[in-house]
């Protein structure tokens, strides 16, 4: 059995060894529920609730290359949606996970597609 070609992590919450890291450079990517680098190494709830303490207007979720710190890898894709007046932890949970389906799909089709050059700390999209 070979390499694996991708990993997805999704509510992993783990910081990756620099030993893996570096031996899956550029291949490990992680969703995380706003659009960094703000609200970085939060957690689930956690982020949601900062980014109404805080009267963030604009919300979303971050698809990155996985590095070896939490949440600085270089950015793939980034969806984002208002945050209303009337919504909650929860409700900002919800709206956000379903652009984080759609992010994936993005990026991992990209990432098959060959389309995706990382230089530096950017990600280009050919």
């Amino acid at each position: 059995m070979g390499l694996p070609e991708q990993i997805l992590l999704i509510g992993y919450m783990r910081i990756l060894s620099k030993w893996f890291v570096d031996k899956y450079e550029n291949k490990i990517m992680n969703i995380h529920p706003s659009l960094l680098p703000a609200f970085a190494g939060g957690m689930d709830m956690d982020v949601h609730q900062g980014i109404l303490d805080w009267g963030v207007k604009v919300t979303g979720c971050t698809l990155h290359f996985v590095d070896e710190d939490a949440d600085t890898g270089p950015i793939i894709v980034q969806k984002f949606i208002p945050v209303e007046e009337e919504d909650t932890a929860a409700s900002l949970k919800e709206k956000v996970q379903k652009l984080e389906g759609d992010a994936i799909i993005e990026g991992i089709k990209l990432f098959q597609q060959g389309k995706l050059k990382v230089e530096g700390r950017r990600v280009h999209i050919k």
